[in-house]
């Protein structure tokens, strides 16, 4: 196979990936990072040990989290941990750590809205 043809493979292969999330390199209405995931967008704000999950449309207005499900994978060096996501609120879906989230842990969010759409999106601690 031609070299071109590899890349070109290479990109399709890893177009879904990219389709999946993307991140706005901006701050959501309460100060957190925000990703495009499942359909929404979710701002995540971590707080000690809780992680904090606001739901919002492409206008950063909240959207109810009835019958949404997630889970989150906290990763810190070699301790990892999963945590099943509650709803909180209105938009607002919510988990606790056994330990405080600390700078630079790597936090996956998986997700299922009330339509049945599944994402997953990826921030740091």
């Amino acid at each position: 196979m031609k070299p071109s043809a590899l890349i070109l493979a290479g990109l399709l292969l890893a177009t879904p990936a990219w389709a999946q999330q993307h991140s706005h390199g901006s701050k959501g209405p309460s100060g957190g990072a925000l990703a495009d995931v499942a359909g929404v967008h979710i701002e995540f704000v971590p707080s000690g040990n809780a992680l904090t999950f606001n739901v919002l449309n492409e206008d950063n207005k909240p959207v109810s989290t009835n019958g949404y499900s997630g889970s989150v994978l906290v990763v810190n060096g070699q301790d990892r941990e999963t945590i099943t996501l509650t709803t909180a609120g209105e938009n607002t879906l919510k988990g606790e750590a056994k330990k405080p989230i600390v700078p630079g842990a790597a936090i996956t969010l998986m997700i299922k809205t009330n339509g049945g759409k599944t994402g997953q999106a990826k921030y740091k601690g």
